[in-house]
């Protein structure tokens, strides 16, 4: 039987574990709401700032994986504790493929800047990140507070994000058909909310990573999705 000093070694470590954990959602949330933010007020000078930040989410990464490896090998835990590293390795690699994404919306902001057509689909894509900033918050105090509701609740809101993403496409293709100037500002605009879309998809994950940690179990039955963007493509060409 482990003595109370081995005992309390490993929880002061898996708490270093998962205080690096909460300082990277935190820095995540952070990178991905100022991107989206300097898009949408286009600051370009504030998203060419963000786009170094991903560096430090990526250090934080390394470090979750590093300190992880080192308590399974000192430790070698089972059963919860071994499901709190291995959810915490696990969600460290989401969270910095966010950072990824809120990096490229940062460097899409670049390119645009003060555009127009961007002014114009301002809500649109405001509503779709507005929506996934919600969830990804969410999905983070799931975490802390070990909430598998909240995780839930998270999962089953994919297909939400889905209706905000197949909106805010149809939004940005009917610009893109109504003046050929418009097309190279909604490509732009398509890669932000494809990447939005995938931040969703992102914090999804990290739920169900919540989810194994709290219950011991990722849930295997298939996600609740919204309308497919090949469907929008299809009636726009019926149309036409």
């Amino acid at each position: 039987m482990p003595s109370t000093h081995v005992v309390k070694a490993f929880d002061d470590e898996l708490q270093t574990v998962i205080s690096k954990i909460i300082q990277m959602g935190g820095r995540v949330e952070w990178l991905f709401s100022a991107s989206v933010d300097a898009l949408l007020s286009g600051a370009t000078d504030r998203a060419a700032s963000l786009i170094a930040e991903d560096a430090d989410i990526d250090r934080l990464e390394a470090a979750i994986e590093d300190e992880a490896i080192l308590v399974i090998a000192r430790r070698q835990p089972v059963a919860t504790d071994l499901r709190d590293l291995f959810s915490a390795v696990k969600i460290a690699s989401e969270l910095e493929r966010i950072g990824d994404l809120g990096k490229t919306i940062a460097k899409r902001a670049v390119l645009l800047g003060d555009d127009r057509v961007v002014r114009s689909a301002r809500a649109a894509i405001s509503d779709m990140a507005n929506f996934a900033r919600n969830q990804l918050k969410t999905v983070l105090d799931a975490y802390v507070e070990n909430d598998a509701a909240k995780a839930t609740s998270v999962r089953n809101a994919d297909a939400a994000l889905d209706t905000h993403y197949t909106a805010c496409f149809r939004q940005i293709l009917t610009y893109m058909m109504e003046d050929p100037r418009n097309i190279s500002s909604c490509v732009h605009l398509l890669h932000v909310a494809k990447s939005v879309e995938r931040i969703g998809d992102h914090t999804t994950n990290i739920a169900e990573y919540v989810l194994y940690r709290v219950t011991g179990e990722i849930p295997r039955d298939d996600r609740p999705k919204g309308e497919a963007i090949e469907s929008v493509l299809a009636a726009e060409a019926h149309r036409a």
